[in-house]
């Protein structure tokens, strides 16, 4: 039985409970390179309870390394859930979670962040009045190593590293066509372009492992184009993993080299998004034809 994707798993809250058991147009890819290379996720079996309903059952699927991973299914499928369980949010009842042979079942956000795991959601979470390069500098706040007194002080290796993480900003926006909107507040933008800063501020964390929660919803069709060839040029052109839940059937398929496919917390089907097309459960499940 499949439960809505909300609450926390069986037994605790979602960070402390234990278990039941093509490039864009802009922007230079060799300027924003990851600092680590990408590895492989592997998830294994993993379910997840809440209050003894099963929002995911036995789920299992693995990730090249440098791919785009889409994750569909139909709303209450476990998208949100699966999504929850990578970035450390809930803990998985059962199974496993590992990314370049680490494991990061029972690892807070905080923790599975640490590892190189960035993640964006569906709901813009940007300050409104804060510029774009100011929201895209808070996502290199893990990589600071100066103190808040040299800081506040603006000693001289203080000022340095701020000049250092600004121009990686810089060279960040330029990537994802933003490098005009660095003055403007984030809230004056359009949403499209609301959503490529949350895209570009995850980017600043330099990922080895991209999680993308719904990157292209509510935009225009140029902006879906656009949103698009920015995540392409982040696999083919930084080498970064991907895993993207995104319910527009021709994104996924123009993007993702694999496809798992849930519904009602299981796993139904995956391969290639021609093999997933042409699936008859898939069709029969997902998208409510005849087979």
């Amino acid at each position: 039985m499949s439960t809505p994707e909300t609450g926390s798993p069986e037994t605790g809250s979602p960070e402390t409970g234990s278990p039941e058991t093509g490039s864009p147009e802009t922007g230079s890819p060799e300027t924003v390179s990851p600092e680590t290379v990408s590895a492989e996720l592997v998830v294994d079996g993993v379910t997840v309870r809440f209050a003894g309903l099963t929002a995911l059952d036995a789920v299992s699927f693995t990730v090249a390394p440098g791919s785009v991973h889409a994750v569909i299914g139909p709303n209450g499928a476990g998208k949100s859930t699966c999504f929850n369980v990578l970035s450390g949010v809930y803990r998985a009842t059962s199974g496993s979670v590992r990314f370049g042979g680490t494991e990061l079942t029972g690892l807070a956000p905080h923790a599975v962040a640490a590892l190189g795991v960035a993640r964006t959601f569906q709901n813009l979470a940007l300050p409104p009045h804060t510029t774009v390069a100011d929201s895209l500098l808070l996502g290199r706040h893990r990589l600071m190593r100066s103190g808040f007194l040299a800081t506040g002080l603006r000693l001289p290796a203080a000022a340095r590293e701020d000049r250092r993480h600004r121009e990686r900003v810089r060279e960040i926006a330029a990537f994802v066509g933003l490098e005009g909107d660095l003055a403007a507040p984030a809230g004056s933008l359009p949403y499209g372009k609301q959503k490529l800063v949350e895209l570009a501020r995850a980017l600043c964390t330099e990922p080895r492992l991209l999680l993308l929660d719904e990157p292209v919803a509510g935009m225009t069709a140029d902006e879906r184009q656009r949103t698009a060839a920015v995540i392409a040029g982040v696999r083919d052109g930084l080498g970064i993993s991907i895993v993207l839940v995104e319910h527009d059937m021709g994104v996924v398929m123009r993007l993702a080299d694999a496809v798992t496919v849930l519904d009602f917390g299981k796993r139904i089907g995956g391969g290639s998004p021609a093999e997933v097309q042409n699936d008859p459960a898939v069709v029969r499940a997902y998208l409510g034809e005849e087979a």
